[in-house]
């Protein structure tokens, strides 16, 4: 769903689904390779190790420390207590902050499922097979059931409910499983780590900001536990760039509002690219688009595929 992925045919260690900024399409490595690409792994951390603390060495005391507390340096709430600063600095209530950040913890259950994804290599016809025929009558039933606010979504959006009604269902089971880690939370801890400090400090800004707009209070801001929100598993960052007021009741609610959900997942796919009125088979301009949702092949050819069979169920 996000454009921060190495290439599409390197090894890899990440999950299919979460979090989908990682590479989601891999080429699977044996036991023997993925050991020498460990290696090769350590060895950089080494040198990029040496390197900083040599630089260090020579740094004078007199530079000004910086607004935010290095990664994974110092206790979590030192550095909690600096990003809460860094926050202010951008623009940020004291509101906002002290509502959503108050009372965080290191959640280690977090990094512990970072740490240790696993490669993914289930091929098209086995992922579809497995995601799409246990879903496909609900997901006819849900196009009728939001058949006026499906029809509208296209209207506005252009792109089909067969196609919202797949990633729907694809993500959380029609909102069923929106996952229950706390977001604050999870992207602090994400944050603090050093693997990806940066994006998700960057995240974690915007959900602060999520809550300073009023769309969602910081109790309800739930869900998987890197940090993706609401019924199609939106991002912090992609929450503000994308979520729509579709049922006009001022808030841009993608925990509880179908109507909300459906057409900002309409608008994601409409802000990168998609040509009303065109299919979305392999190859095509609206494939690439389904590419930007999850840059895994086989997802965004199950998305299509399960939009093709919704389209044809009575």
């Amino acid at each position: 769903m996000y454009s921060r992925y190495p290439s599409k045919n390197a090894p890899c260690d990440e999950a299919l689904f979460w979090p989908r900024f990682h590479l989601t399409s891999c080429v699977p490595v044996s036991p023997s390779i993925k050991k020498r690409i460990d290696s090769v792994r350590n060895s950089l951390v080494f040198r990029s190790l040496l390197s900083a603390v040599v630089i260090g060495a020579v740094v004078t005391t007199s530079q000004p420390p910086a607004l935010a507390a290095p990664c994974g340096t110092g206790s979590f709430q030192t550095w909690l207590d600096d990003f809460k600063a860094e926050a202010a600095a951008k623009g940020i209530s004291q509101a906002a902050i002290a509502s959503g950040l108050n009372g965080v913890t290191l959640d280690q259950s977090v990094l512990a499922r970072d740490h240790s994804q696993k490669v993914f290599t289930q091929t098209f016809e086995e992922f579809s097979g497995r995601m799409v025929p246990p879903r496909m009558t609900r997901g006819a039933n849900m196009l009728k059931q939001y058949g006026s606010v499906l029809s509208r979504v296209e209207q506005t959006y252009g792109v089909p409910g067969e196609v919202v009604v797949a990633i729907w269902g694809l993500e959380t089971d029609f909102g069923v499983n929106i996952g229950k880690f706390p977001t604050l939370r999870s992207l602090a801890t994400l944050a603090y780590d050093c693997r990806r400090s940066d994006m998700f400090k960057a995240e974690l800004m915007d959900a602060l900001r999520i809550i300073e707009r009023g769309d969602i209070a910081p109790a309800d801001l739930r869900g998987a536990w890197a940090g993706e929100i609401g019924q199609t598993q939106f991002m912090p960052s992609s929450y503000i760039k994308y979520a729509v007021d579709f049922d006009n009741n001022g808030r841009r609610d993608l925990l509880r509002s179908p109507a909300d959900v459906l057409a900002s997942t309409a608008n994601f796919l409409k802000s990168y690219g998609w040509q009303a009125g065109k299919g979305w088979e392999p190859g095509s301009a609206n494939f690439k688009v389904l590419q930007e949702w999850n840059k895994s092949e086989v997802y965004a050819k199950t998305i299509g595929y399960f939009a093709t069979q919704l389209a044809k169920a009575p």
